[in-house]
């Protein structure tokens, strides 16, 4: 098993990173061990519940812990107000309180809607994640963000409240299908492009063994690692993301939008390598990034068969973007490379006719 500590400012708050097999004893273990006595709300979709529920209750069982499961339907439109609301009553209806501990058992929508839901309810209680995609592995599960989506947009309301550890077990990846695991490794991806292009280079070296991560635990576990490590690097200089923290948003500005406009058909990832490749067209146009570097980004996201054009309408897109959580005065904001590795502009705006062109670059159309 790999462990790694991360260390965030705010409380202070330490966060423990494990990855390796097995992990579901693990976890059980871990809450026993930290939580004595605490009751556990293990949160779960209904299709992730159905494959490792039952092992992770047995698991807390074994170690006398009182676990109980609670389920929603699979899927980005769970990820609302009322999926939150029912989820606490029938933990209240249960007899929950402020002696509670909460088990995110799922992706990224079950680790966003859990951990929520620990920092809200009681006014918080503590949760570990423990994700069973390989995007949950490499992004949403570390740094603490929580949260739900409203009309107005994609994770709107929610809160800061980190997990105390983390558990990431390959051989969870097994029932995935290929397209997703190929989706979720865009956001290793980004983390070499913004932060390490050392990172960068393994990810193509040992791209084999990231598509099989269960064949190959140590070296997914590895550059796994690696990516966690670079998030929470970013994260704990910028916990609240008023600066630094900004930077993770590389390609999510045009990709959010974009996966909103294909109605959830797209996955996260797929989204987002279309946003990065955008924001590649811009790096090279307003921020001095060579050509060769570009492609050479662009070269990755095709090995992992990421589209590299969709049909949709730039003025759509660009009305979503303005409207962003993200976005200032009315104008989107763009995370911007000079080189791989190597961040030229944290946000910046950029051209209305050069974002127009990147976007036309990727299948946008007038």
């Amino acid at each position: 098993m790999q462990e790694l500590t991360l260390t965030f400012p705010r409380g202070p708050v330490r966060t423990r990173v494990f990855s390796g097999a097995a992990l579901l004893g693990e976890a059980a273990g871990f809450i026993a061990a930290t939580w004595p006595g605490r009751r556990v709300a293990v949160i779960a979709d209904a299709a992730v519940a159905a494959l490792y529920a039952d092992g992770l209750l047995r698991a807390c069982e074994a170690r006398a812990l009182n676990a109980r499961l609670f389920t929603f339907p699979p899927g980005e439109a769970s990820k609302c107000r009322a999926s939150k609301e029912r989820i606490e009553d029938e933990m209240f209806a249960c007899g929950f309180g402020r002696d509670s501990v909460v088990a995110a058992l799922g992706g990224g929508v079950t680790g966003d809607l859990a951990g929520f839901t620990a920092a809200t309810f009681c006014r918080g209680v503590p949760y570990v994640q423990i994700p069973t995609t390989v995007l949950a592995m490499a992004d949403s599960s570390i740094g603490g963000k929580t949260g739900v989506d409203v009309p107005a947009g994609k994770n709107m309301i929610g809160a800061f409240h980190q997990p105390d550890a983390v558990f990431m077990d390959p051989g969870l990846l097994a029932t995935l299908p290929p397209r997703e695991i190929r989706a979720g490794l865009v956001e290793i991806v980004k983390h070499a492009l913004i932060r390490d292009r050392a990172l960068f280079t393994a990810l193509g070296d040992e791209l084999a063994a990231l598509l099989a991560p269960g064949a190959h635990p140590d070296a997914f576990g590895r550059l796994l690692l690696r990516s966690c490590a670079i998030k929470a690097e970013v994260a704990a200089a910028d916990e609240t993301e008023d600066g630094l923290r900004q930077i993770l948003n590389f390609g999510h500005t045009a990709g959010h939008a974009i996966e909103a406009l294909s109605g959830w058909e797209l996955l996260h990832g797929e989204a987002v390598a279309l946003g990065i490749r955008a924001a590649l067209g811009l790096s090279v146009e307003c921020a001095g990034m060579a050509p060769g570097e570009a492609a050479a980004a662009a070269a990755l996201l095709d090995a992992l068969d990421m589209p590299p054009r969709r049909d949709f309408s730039i003025p759509a897109v660009l009305d979503l973007m303005r409207a962003d959580k993200k976005a200032r005065g009315g104008a989107a904001l763009f995370v911007l490379l000079d080189a791989i590795g190597r961040v030229r502009e944290r946000t910046s705006p950029v051209p209305d006719d050069a974002l127009r062109r990147a976007l036309a670059a990727i299948g946008g159309r007038p």
